[in-house]
């Protein structure tokens, strides 16, 4: 170890030194190791740790207690071997919501939010929004939604929550990242019905009910895995990236298996990944869907395909 590493340690566990010298040193360590963003990781660690905003951390004189030093040595090394900060603090934000992560989650990624946005979107065009707001007691839902592979639950709850009159049903084949999807969804106090599934298996009781189906699928060609970044391909599980050889699997078995639950005029909002957008549209007009476009995420890039079942 480095004389000025050590010292740099010493410092965060003994908690001698204010929050702008203790973020220097993390990330001066950071970037020495080639940690992408180290002064972001450095700043949203110390920030989350002391409960404030990254903003306030530079005005902040007071010292960290021992343990408090003593911890954000901890997460710094943590950050040194390539785990993600969302990892590390074991949970993550997604637009309105903190959510729990666990190694059965994948991490949600800012770029997922513009699958939400088009989402709610397919919703409203059905008339449920602003009914969320005066719902009539015992009515129908307004607008039934099924979140296929729904992981830690972030497209599933964001919709709950934001649109509270739809009925919404999340599926996931694992039932870890079920459990963290429940905790999430009892924290914001909405309701999701979770189903365990390999994708949409076993759902015949949504039969031809289905108004808008949205999926953040795996689509990762697999010989592509291994060229991933260390935070991604080192934590988040492998099943909910591999997308197959040409990372189109899952969207295959949507349009084949889904299509059963949706009803007819059915809107579909995927998750693709970058200049796979247009392979996409073309597999589900091919299973009888209408293509309707894209929505672009916030570089630019599209993020979404948006599709009609029938014509």
């Amino acid at each position: 170890m480095a004389l000025g590493t050590r010292g740099s340690l010493k410092r965060m566990q003994s908690g001698a030194h204010n929050a702008r010298q203790l973020v220097r040193d993390a990330a001066e360590r950071l970037a020495r190791v080639g940690v992408p963003e180290p002064v972001a990781s450095a700043e949203v660690l110390l920030a989350e740790l002391l409960g404030v905003r990254r903003s306030e951390l530079a005005i902040r004189e007071e010292p960290l207690t021992v343990e408090q030093g003593a911890l954000y040595g901890a997460w710094i090394s943590h950050r040194l071997n390539r785990e993600p900060v969302q990892r590390i603090l074991g949970y993550a934000y997604f637009r309105n919501l903190r959510l729990d992560l666990d190694e059965h989650t994948l991490i949600p990624r800012p770029d997922t939010e513009s699958v939400v946005d088009a989402a709610l979107e397919a919703v409203d065009r059905r008339g449920a929004f602003g009914l969320e707001n005066n719902p009539t007691p015992g009515s129908e839902a307004a607008c039934r939604v099924l979140d296929l592979g729904t992981g830690s639950g972030a497209i599933a709850v964001s919709v709950a929550q934001e649109r509270p009159h739809c009925e919404i049903h999340a599926t996931d084949h694992s039932e870890g990242a079920l459990k963290v999807a429940r905790r999430n969804v009892a924290r914001e106090g909405v309701t999701v019905r979770f189903h365990k599934a390999n994708l949409a298996s076993g759902l015949d009781f949504l039969s031809g009910s289905v108004d808008v189906l949205v999926s953040n699928p795996p689509y990762v060609r697999s010989a592509n895995i291994p060229k991933l970044v260390p935070e991604v391909r080192d934590w988040d599980p492998r099943a909910a990236l591999d997308g197959g050889p040409d990372g189109l699997d899952f969207y295959r078995r949507i349009f084949l298996e889904a299509t059963p639950l949706l009803e007819d005029g059915a809107d579909v909002v995927l998750e693709v990944g970058d200049g796979r957008a247009d392979e996409v549209l073309e597999l589900g007009r091919r299973a009888g869907y209408e293509p309707l476009g894209t929505r672009p995420d916030l570089t630019g890039t599209p993020r979404a395909v948006l599709l009609r079942l029938g014509s």
